[in-house]
């Protein structure tokens, strides 16, 4: 049975708790940002001390469509470097001794940043010269714009070999999780594959693969308290779940973390509990919070333990015991079974026209979503839609 424990707490004074948490992939750091706030923290700890490293102060993040939301930043893949975008600036920040940040000039203010899984590339949206349409290939260190990619526009996940990358392009009939192979170098780019995942919707939260990347799960979406979590490299949906119908709770948006354990989901509720979800039996333990504090923002730490976020501003580290030990990912059989599967889709043209895609449960190309022209109740609304513009393409050809 798993165990949790208060390894320490840290309460932020802040006006602006932690809405979103990002730990470092191999060394003991996380980054706290919020909505509405300019501050960007960043913790550290060390024999089970936890403590705040720095408070940057930034201009805030914006959502594609406009709203606000929490700042751009991303950890290096190796390194002890924090980027973080700050209007038209990017800072690189290291544990250093020193609190001030190297600034940079970049292309444009950026709402989302990623590290390419080598750590040579940074990888921005939207692009400084086409918006949205396009996103952006930096050198980390200069800011300097070396390429352009397919567009992007909420988070990255890297698949624990390094082979995959995963990300979203959203718009409000549908969003499409988009997986790329990445390059290598300073200018590499994700080369977007034809095989995509497609949600109904929008407003999702990034894709994240667990930590032996044989799932993945997406929360969202702008309208329901979702969880979907999906099988790798099938794409089978695995899970799917409103995690409240009463529309009067509302629900962290960052609430999801893969523990080091294969196929166990740690989820943040209103109610400060942490349910822990074995995807395969699809059966949840629930351990309760002491005092009832909404969690904020969770995350896993490189270790395997837990960090949580608290609407009261407190930040705790938690242990998980036993302590699971993590599989070891390498270039595996999974991912080269998914490159088999598909290609890497044309750089010009719409990407739709390219793409085949499935919800989890079926798949389409675009030549056989051109013909639907018939749908049912329970079909989402993406495919509807689809099937509406197609009738009405034959009605006036007609």
């Amino acid at each position: 049975m798993t165990e949790l424990a208060v390894l320490d707490r840290l309460l932020d004074d802040s006006d602006f708790p932690v809405e979103q948490l990002s730990c470092h992939p191999r060394l003991p750091l996380a980054v706290g940002t919020s909505t509405d706030c300019r501050t960007v923290r960043i913790f550290g700890w060390g024999e089970g001390r936890l403590r705040e490293l720095a408070a940057l102060d930034v201009e805030p993040g914006t959502a594609p469509w406009g709203d606000s939301a929490p700042q751009a930043v991303a950890w290096h893949p190796h390194l002890p470097l924090l980027a973080v975008a700050d209007g038209e600036f990017l800072l690189r920040w290291t544990p250093d001794g020193s609190s001030d940040p190297v600034r940079t000039p970049a292309g444009t203010a950026y709402d989302a940043l990623a590290f390419s899984p080598d750590g040579g590339t940074l990888w921005a949206t939207p692009s400084a010269d086409q918006g949205w349409a396009a996103s952006d290939v930096l050198d980390p260190a200069t800011g300097a714009v070396t390429g352009t990619a397919r567009p992007w526009d909420t988070g990255v996940s890297v698949h624990p070999s390094g082979e995959l990358a995963a990300t979203l392009a959203s718009d409000q009939g549908a969003t499409y999780c988009l997986f790329a192979r990445p390059g290598d170098g300073p200018a590499a780019t994700m080369r977007t594959l034809r095989q995509a995942l497609i949600l109904d919707c929008d407003g999702y939260g990034a894709p994240l693969f667990s930590s032996d990347g044989r799932h993945f799960a997406i929360r969202g979406n702008a309208y329901v308290d979702m969880l979907e979590v999906f099988a790798f490299p099938s794409l089978r949906k695995a899970l799917s779940t409103t995690l409240a119908e009463d529309h009067s709770v509302e629900w962290p948006r960052d609430n999801l973390a893969w523990g080091a354990r294969p196929g166990v989901l740690w989820i943040g509720t209103p109610t400060g509990s942490l349910l822990e979800l074995d995807v395969e039996a699809q059966e949840a333990t629930e351990h309760a919070s002491p005092d009832g504090t909404p969690i904020a923002a969770l995350a896993a730490t490189a270790s395997g333990d837990l960090l949580v976020a608290r609407d009261d501003g407190e930040l705790v580290l938690l242990s998980v015991r036993p302590a699971p030990v993590a599989p070891a990912v390498e270039p595996n059989d999974d991912v080269a079974a998914f490159l088999a599967g598909t290609e890497d889709a044309p750089l010009d043209g719409e990407l739709e026209e390219h793409l085949t895609v499935t919800d989890g449960t079926r798949s389409w190309t675009d030549d056989e979503l051109a013909e639907v022209t018939e749908t049912g109740p329970g079909d989402p609304t993406w495919l509807r839609i689809q099937a509406g513009m197609n009738r009405f393409r034959g009605a006036r050809a007609t």
